[in-house]
């Protein structure tokens, strides 16, 4: 039974549907029409209220757990929460944000990640290679970053789309952030050409791995 707080954020975001917002964003495997300026905004006003944000989770709503996501308390997640709702999450930008505005500010992270990234779930799993991908951005101490690399060779070409992006962030910011791995994970980019020919808008960075790596070296560089 859901409040009347509750009840009241429902109404307003499906006051906001929109046929047009909702075309573009099933293209891109989001099951609403809402603008995403206009539900920051209602996430906004309503400020951090986690009672209510587990309300809105638990609706299965998609603008619904967008808006969730914004007003929770990260760290007032169990680890067996997040566990469900990673699975739980079946929009694209429900399991965007929830790893990147929940997962990655929880005490849980690493349990987390290990836990996630030989799960046999491939959704899943490309939320443990989120995860590791991170790690290997901020935090690489403790990885075996090789063996990363061994599995992302093996793995990656196969994967499916969601997981291959994860593993390709992965093999990018090895590439980037360490410069004795770096030959490496060229050669393994350059073989496998995952996302070469992936469309990038002008002045973006593809996610082709080796243009990536070269384009963020070189700006390294630069500095």
């Amino acid at each position: 039974m859901k409040t009347i707080a509750a009840a009241e954020v429902m109404a307003e975001l499906a006051a906001l549907e929109d046929p047009q917002a909702r075309a573009i964003n099933e293209r891109h495997g989001d099951d609403h029409g809402v603008n995403l300026s206009k539900l920051r905004a209602i996430a906004k006003r309503l400020k951090t209220q986690h009672p209510l944000a587990v309300e809105l989770w638990e609706t299965d709503d998609t603008p619904a757990q967008l808006v969730a996501l914004l007003i929770c308390k990260p760290k007032e997640f169990t680890r067996d929460e997040l566990d469900a709702m990673v699975r739980q999450a079946r929009a694209s930008k429900v399991r965007d944000w929830l790893i990147n505005y929940v997962v990655k500010k929880s005490p849980h992270f690493e349990e987390l990640r290990v836990a996630w990234t030989d799960d046999p779930d491939a959704g899943v799993r490309s939320a443990g290679w989120a995860l590791t991908a991170e790690r290997v951005r901020k935090k690489a101490d403790g990885l075996d970053l090789p063996s990363l690399l061994d599995v992302v060779d093996a793995e990656m070409k196969d994967a499916p789309d969601r997981l291959q992006w994860e593993m390709n962030n992965t093999l990018a910011y090895i590439g980037i952030e360490h410069a004795d791995l770096r030959e490496r994970a060229l050669e393994i980019g350059e073989r496998l050409e995952v996302l070469k020919d992936y469309p990038t808008p002008r002045g973006c960075t593809s996610p082709y791995a080796p243009l990536w790596i070269a384009e963020m070296v070189r700006r390294q560089e630069k500095r």
